[in-house]
């Protein structure tokens, strides 16, 4: 029943059906913009800095995507601005820098080179709130938050595959712009088909096991 749905970013990296994902999302997207494992797929990132694990994914995944979808992830960008917010994977400050915001100081320092009062993050795979009201950072994980009129709030959506704060079901968001709201949503999904599907492509264990584990 939403108007719209975003992506932001990481459309492939860890998972067995790069293909599969992006023929999904792509025709239903108003918005999205590249992850760092999107950009890996490309080539246009170097694998010295992943995990041995995301790196032999990322070349894996760079071998197995069409032409049609590797040009789609190539052609993304880094960042979007949407319905009077910011969409970006990582950080808006240096959306190429691939930062963590983990902290009330990181938040409050990605701010700044955020004009939008509210910007929208992945990469950490961990769903939280930075709410930034005269110069303070607050920090929730609650499910539903309301960005107040003259706060600044930088969001985390979590991610729908691998999230890495123990649940492991998929995480999304829904946000009101009329009221300002936005609602950590979690769903249940067949972990065990897609753990099998990493298995027999012969990518490494570890991204199958850490999908049961929210890890």
């Amino acid at each position: 029943g939403v108007d719209e749905l975003a992506c932001l970013g990481d459309f492939v990296g860890y998972g067995a059906s790069p293909n599969e994902c992006i023929a999904r999302l792509r025709p239903r997207l108003s918005a999205a913009v590249a992850g760092n494992h999107d950009l890996a797929a490309c080539g246009r990132i170097r694998l010295g800095y992943f995990s041995p694990a995301a790196a032999e994914a990322a070349r894996w995944t760079s071998a197995h995507l069409t032409p049609e979808h590797l040009l789609y992830l190539d052609e993304l960008p880094m960042t979007v601005a949407r319905h009077g917010a910011r969409l970006v994977h990582a950080s808006p400050q240096d959306p190429f820098a691939w930062h963590y915001v983990q902290s009330p100081a990181d938040a409050l320092h990605e701010m700044r080179g955020c004009d939008e009062a509210v910007c929208f993050i992945g990469h950490s795979h961990d769903p939280a709130v930075f709410l930034i009201e005269e110069g303070r950072v607050r920090v929730t994980r609650e499910e539903r938050v309301t960005c107040a009129p003259g706060a600044r709030a930088l969001v985390n959506l979590g991610s729908v595959g691998q999230p890495r704060d123990g649940d492991p079901r998929a995480a999304w968001l829904l946000f009101d712009t009329a009221a300002g709201v936005v609602e950590h949503r979690r769903v249940p999904y067949d972990i065990a088909a897609a753990m099998q599907r990493i298995r027999d492509a012969g990518l490494p264990e570890a991204l199958a096991d850490r999908l049961s584990r929210g890890v």
